[in-house]
């Protein structure tokens, strides 16, 4: 290697540098060999921490077009205008992978076998593997991420395996840094390769086709951006019809991913059982009746009507319809043409809210919930079932009641733990980055289970589901019934 050149700060600058002052930090860099013809990589010390930072994700992602671009105007002499959106799998020919500089001498890579430490990914049967080959192309999805919400990281998460499965990668998970804490607290782990994961630093979050991907929430943009969109939609279709290929890449996601740790998968499994038992009428030519999952997500998420832009739908909208598709369904199902009045009574009502006080509102407080396992209550609800004292004198501390109010908000779930002085702008503004107490991912970790119980009996059990599509939830929902039950058929 006669000379490195990489990113400064302003990001659109470049220094000329020898092989021994290589940076230190993760950055693109460019790369002259013994014939002087440029190249480009991505420099990650061997020894750096993994994963990087989200915003270390995001300025490799973006330094990377800068460096591209720099070396394509050193192959053609003169500075061009270099287009913004390239088609998904444009593959770059100035582009080198980490391992094929390593191989070449332009990178220094690992000096020894032991010299770095890399820690488990989830699934990783490091005894079984340490003879086994390396993958030969890999996606690793970190779970880290500023958003308070399960919702999103799962339904990227889904989408990620699909994209792995379509491109032939290997399919990894890390949760080191997962404000939920353990994958395997929630989920079975993900199904394991007979192949090893590669040297950490070799896992890239740009471009898209490096040998070991990297995708996170930071890097969303690139990943699942307009370029991915205008690949996998189908532009023959029109509206949702469009996206039913990412739709099932999802899907594949959600199938092969989307096992409960097994205690909660028992429970879900019993629970859904028990609906179907229910709605289930003798004889056999007797028609039975349905489950109908109604999704109430109130909290920081509004719905996209002009009308509730500052408030929510109002729950009687949820329960007249849910009556509609009751009457729609059995109104005219006998074969005489006569109203079914037994199917419509074993009929069933499913609700699932982040609001405790969804469910003893006047329109719900006669359903059934989806699971009865981990409940949120209010904090008015909790302070009312707790024993009052009536005995004068000093009374002995008693933490404050962590009370569920309104639905989820994403500054409640960050100060999860804290104490009850902390100040409001610690709550508004948290920092997400700091390692949880062990309280505060308890809690996170039940919220979570909720969630996830929630979803998953309404999405095994029912026949229709009403939501709002503003909620990523109703999208997982969708996701789960599968496109026939919860598009063709809705």
């Amino acid at each position: 290697m006669t000379a490195v050149g990489w990113a400064t700060d302003s990001g659109n600058q470049y220094e000329m540098v020898g092989e021994s002052e290589l940076p230190d930090f993760p950055t693109p860099v460019i790369i002259t060999d013994k014939r002087g013809r440029s190249k480009w990589t991505v420099s990650i010390p061997p020894n750096h921490e993994f994963p990087l930072t989200p915003t270390q994700y995001a300025d490799i992602c973006s330094q990377n077009m800068e460096v591209a671009a720099t070396v394509a105007d050193l192959h053609s002499h003169v500075h061009r205008e270099h287009t913004a959106h390239y088609d998904y799998y444009h593959v770059d020919q100035n582009f080198m992978d980490v391992a094929e500089a390593e191989a070449h001498g332009l990178l220094p890579g690992i000096k020894t076998k032991n010299s770095v430490k890399d820690d488990s990914l989830v699934g990783e049967k490091k005894g079984d593997l340490i003879d086994s080959d390396v993958c030969d192309k890999t996606l690793t999805f970190v779970l880290e991420t500023s958003d308070a919400g399960l919702g999103k990281t799962l339904m990227m998460l889904w989408t990620a395996f699909g994209l792995a499965q379509k491109e032939g990668r290997h399919f990894f998970v890390d949760d080191s840094r997962w404000a939920y804490g353990k994958y395997t607290t929630f989920f079975q782990p993900p199904p394991a390769p007979k192949c090893r994961p590669p040297p950490r630093h070799e896992m890239l979050p740009c471009p898209h086709h490096a040998r070991h991907l990297v995708v996170s929430a930071a890097t969303v943009t690139h990943t699942f951006g307009g370029s991915f969109n205008d690949y996998f939609e189908d532009a023959r279709k029109m509206e949702v019809y469009r996206q039913k290929p990412i739709f099932e890449m999802a899907r594949v996601g959600y199938t092969a991913l989307f096992h409960l740790s097994d205690g909660d998968d028992e429970y879900v499994d019993r629970r859904a059982a028990e609906f179907r038992a229910k709605t289930t009428l003798d004889p056999v030519d007797q028609e039975s009746g349905i489950v109908i999952g109604v999704h109430v997500r109130h909290g920081d998420r509004r719905p996209f009507e002009f009308q509730y832009k500052d408030s929510y739908i109002p729950l009687t909208v949820y329960s007249d319809t849910a009556r509609m598709l009751l009457d729609k369904k059995y109104n005219h199902s006998l074969p005489n043409g006569g109203h079914d009045a037994l199917a419509q009574m074993a009929s069933a009502i499913v609700l699932a809210s982040d609001d405790p006080d969804v469910y003893d509102s006047d329109e719900f407080k006669d359903v059934s919930r989806a699971q009865e396992q981990i409940r949120l209550a209010s904090k008015n609800a909790l302070e009312a079932a707790t024993p009052q004292p009536n005995t004068p004198g000093p009374r002995k501390f008693v933490d404050d009641t962590v009370g569920w109010e309104g639905g989820f908000f994403a500054g409640m779930f960050w100060s999860l733990g804290k104490p009850s002085g902390t100040p409001k702008t610690a709550v508004e503004n948290p920092e997400t980055a700091l390692t949880p107490t062990t309280e505060a991912l308890r809690l996170r970790e039940l919220v979570g289970r909720a969630y996830l119980m929630d979803l998953a009996v309404l999405g095994k059990a029912s026949d229709k589901i009403i939501c709002t599509v503003s909620s990523t939830g109703c999208r997982i929902l969708a996701v789960m019934m599968g496109w026939e039950k919860a598009i063709d058929q809705a």
